[in-house]
């Protein structure tokens, strides 16, 4: 083959590899109203000591979860409201707010959008002020890892997609790995009683998340705790 011919090979191969994946992602909005938006500001000066107008962020981390749950129906309709539910004593001490996240993934792989990517969700404690949260239905009983190949697909996708829309988005973390971003600036969390223990979406999957997006130079949490 003439050499010429393999050099704009070469080059069309390079610039193809760097454009971004092509990747679905289904409307499906939660109960995001005036009260969750008041809700959320006043969650923000209470752990975060920010007066805000707006709960508008600048995303530099993303955040993998999974819901503990099988049912995506059952998933979805516990992130809707907008108030928190009352099986969440854990956590309801420290705002009625409820949590939610950004994206939810469901069993076939199907990304759905619940709320504006750059608006604040309470999905993580410490970190939300900067991050992006994906949670994967499934971890039935939050034990283990069940999320499906398919789902694996589209969070690699959905990463991709991340880090293209806003190159801002440093870290790439997991849900358990989230009191080892202490140590960084990005943690706000002011209330130093205020912590919960994670298993989620746990060790092996994370390896593979990071295995498939090495490329994109994102970073993982400072060792320990």
């Amino acid at each position: 083959m003439h050499k010429s011919l393999l050099v704009s090979l070469s080059l069309f191969t390079l610039l193809f590899a760097q454009q971004p994946q092509t990747i679905k992602i289904v409307d499906k909005p939660i109960n995001f109203g005036k009260e969750r938006i008041a809700m959320t500001k006043e969650y923000i000066k209470q752990h975060y000591g920010k007066n805000v107008n707006n709960i508008r962020i600048t995303p530099k981390i993303i955040v993998l979860h999974w819901t503990a749950e099988i049912s995506f129906n059952k998933s979805f309709k516990r992130l809707q409201p907008q108030k928190l539910l009352t099986d969440r004593k854990d956590i309801a001490k420290a705002s009625a707010l409820n949590v939610s996240a950004q994206f939810l993934v469901a069993r076939d792989g199907t990304i759905y959008r619940l709320m504006p990517e750059n608006w604040m969700a309470r999905h993580v404690i410490g970190l939300n002020y900067s991050s992006i949260g994906v949670e994967n239905v499934g971890g039935k009983g939050n034990k283990k890892d069940d999320l499906t190949q398919a789902q694996r697909q589209a969070n690699i996708k959905l990463i991709r997609y991340l880090k293209g829309k806003y190159p801002s988005i440093e870290y790439l973390i997991g849900h358990h790995e989230y009191r080892q971003m202490e140590k960084t600036s990005l943690w706000l969390e002011k209330d130093k009683g205020y912590r919960t223990v994670k298993s989620d979406p746990g060790k092996k999957f994370m390896t593979e998340m990071r295995n498939a997006t090495k490329d994109l130079h994102l970073k993982t949490p400072p060792k320990g705790r």
